[in-house]
């Protein structure tokens, strides 16, 4: 990442001993691959309070101080995402006009991808906080993504108008009064048909959704490795389908689509998956990058106080 961006610097923050290692096997950009020592770290198990109260010379909390104080422009992470989002609201507050951040992520769609948003932040949310999703996602779809006018759709379970609980309704009343490109209820099975370019729901649905995509691409793979694996005909036929199959592996590859952006907060923090390996942390340094150079939280506030007016 740092040998294709030449203005970029990057700040490790983490347990020196850990760390080191790995920067002096490259020290050709030993100027632009800092190390900022923590003398804790933040476990995948440990509640976000208690990553509040009791870490707070956490790696994590130094990375999100540093973005408060500017001496980093975004924070990238791989940790614990409870923790991080509790932290990140902490200390960067969030935009004003904003009540709640959301995770967002990319999706996968027969188009390309979507951007989903909350995915696990906020379970129970106002019809104002949904609003407030949209607009936040439709200026990452602009401004990131480049999708001109992005089409803003409200996940219910159907497409009538009178179907879904009061908050949904009220919701999809308030985003047709908006200046947004709201194109009205999308299901669950329009996620992947690319039929909105943002797509709102609340924490939990969002969540089970994205969940449910993950474990049926699996799913699939899982099949399809069984089958041309079955008998002789099996791999002949795999054999044969070898391309195919390479350029489906490719477009179903999570670390393509790594790094959900907790949108809302007054400071960029990417979250990366645990698990990423360098092409998926690359892709969530990316995202970062983007964001700042775009200033999508200075957009998101301008555009807060456009639809106020």
């Amino acid at each position: 990442m740092l040998r294709k961006n030449p203005a970029l610097i990057i700040a490790f923050v983490g347990i020196p001993e850990v760390i080191r290692p790995y920067l002096d096997a490259v020290p050709e950009l030993a100027d632009r691959a800092l190390l900022v020592p923590a003398e804790q770290v933040v476990s995948m198990d440990e509640s976000a309070a208690d990553a509040l109260r009791k870490k707070k010379q956490s790696s994590m909390r130094i990375a999100i101080n540093m973005v408060k104080d500017g001496e980093a422009d975004a924070c990238v992470s791989a940790g614990n995402t409870g923790a991080l989002m509790a932290t990140g609201r902490f200390v960067l507050k969030t935009l004003p006009g904003i009540d709640r951040p959301a995770i967002m992520a990319s999706v996968p769609t027969l188009g390309g991808s979507s951007l989903m948003l909350d995915l696990g932040a906020s379970i129970d949310v106002t019809a104002e906080h949904l609003y407030q999703f949209a607009i936040m996602g439709s200026v990452v779809a602009s401004q990131v993504e480049g999708i001109e006018n992005p089409r803003v759709g409200l996940l219910n379970i159907g497409e009538e108008e009178l179907k879904g609980n009061d908050t949904i309704r009220s919701a999809a009343a308030m985003l047709s009064a908006s200046s947004l490109n709201y194109i009205g209820f999308v299901e669950g099975n329009d996620i992947s048909q690319n039929k909105a370019d943002v797509i709102v729901a609340d924490g939990f649905a969002g969540n089970i959704a994205l969940k449910v995509m993950e474990g049926t691409a699996k799913l699939i793979r899982q099949y399809l490795k069984d089958e041309f694996q079955g008998g002789i005909y099996g791999k002949l036929a795999g054999a044969v389908s070898l391309p195919v199959l390479r350029k489906l592996a490719e477009r179903l590859d999570p670390r393509h689509y790594n790094g959900a952006n907790l949108i809302g907060l007054n400071g960029i923090v990417i979250k990366s998956h645990g698990g990423a390996d360098e092409v998926a942390f690359h892709r969530a340094i990316k995202i970062a990058l983007i964001e700042v150079e775009q200033d999508v939280p200075g957009k998101i506030g301008r555009l807060l106080e456009k639809q106020a007016d």
